[in-house]
């Protein structure tokens, strides 16, 4: 899947799941060649995809590919689109979410001119009104501050559907896993990436759109799946000190911690098999941060 002479060397990979009307909205806004890797839909998904597929043939516009896993992957089927992209980039997008016109062939300038960056943060703008995703402000103002050879302020994470990364390093380190499936995978991607010496960084002049999706879970149900994830990923990466701590201040504490806490301790020995060496690059952001 080569781009177009002229056009940037970069896919986009959507993962989906029984989210046909979303999908109705955001596919054709992609300028690029479009991997759509879904998740088991059992709604018109199907039929949606393949419409769009034929839309774009008959107008000679970027090609849109299918991967039909035969199941709910998660986080893990964008692992397939990537390794599915026949391009040095790919741009993440969910099924909720679009790239603004041209940010793509900005993102592939900004990579062609910093051949350590690894994964690039867009700036987000959310809903109709778009407003400007909190994250990015964190983001923007990152305590370390910013490299030299990257093109914008160092990041210690990133929201996967306004990310593009190059294939070669996200696959490298392994991509998304299936120890967390969804909700906070961004997270250990991170980690082994800055451990790998590679480069993450913010750039607000690459633009991406979220209209998040009515057919969302609720906020609780998400706060106690992210408290779940974090701590498998701290299992995975971060000092066995750090995640026995974290895993029993959780345990005792109320609500959704606990619950996500008790959610995690099944997970755990999976999470330890995945296991590596923490990194020292990565600690020292933490302490930055206060999360040593």
């Amino acid at each position: 899947m080569a781009s177009a002479p002229g056009a940037p060397d970069v896919t986009v990979v959507v993962a989906t799941r029984d989210r046909a009307d979303d999908l109705r909205r955001t596919l054709p806004r992609h300028e690029v060649p479009v991997v759509v890797v879904d998740n088991g839909s059992t709604d018109d998904s199907l039929e949606v995809i393949a419409q769009e597929a034929r839309r774009r043939r008959e107008a000679g516009e970027g090609e849109l590919r299918l991967v039909r896993p035969g199941g709910n992957l998660g986080a893990t089927a964008r692992n397939l689109g990537a390794s599915a992209a026949r391009t040095g980039l790919v741009a993440f997008a969910d099924d909720d979410s679009w790239w603004a016109p041209g940010a793509l062939q900005r993102a592939g300038e900004v990579f062609d001119a910093h051949p350590r960056l690894a994964l690039l943060a867009a700036r987000t703008l959310v809903g109709p009104q778009e407003f400007l995703d909190p994250v990015c402000a964190d983001m923007a103002s990152a305590p370390w501050g910013r490299s030299a050879d990257l093109p914008g302020p160092d990041v210690l994470g990133f929201v996967a559907c306004a990310t593009v990364v190059r294939r070669e390093a996200f696959l490298g380190v392994g991509g998304f896993d299936r120890v967390v499936h969804f909700g906070g995978e961004e997270e250990r991607v991170t980690y082994d990436l800055v451990a790998a010496g590679w480069g993450l960084a913010y750039v607000d002049d690459v633009v991406a759109h979220h209209h998040p999706s009515p057919r969302r879970g609720s906020a609780a149900e998400r706060r106690e799946l992210l408290q779940r994830n974090a701590l498998l990923t701290a299992w995975m990466r971060r000092p066995l000190a750090v995640a026995a701590r974290s895993t029993a201040g959780a345990l005792r504490r109320e609500g959704e911690a606990r619950r996500g806490a008790l959610a995690a301790l099944p997970r755990i020995p999976s999470a330890l098999r995945e296991r590596r060496g923490t990194s020292p690059a990565v600690e020292h952001r933490l302490e930055v941060l206060g999360r040593g």
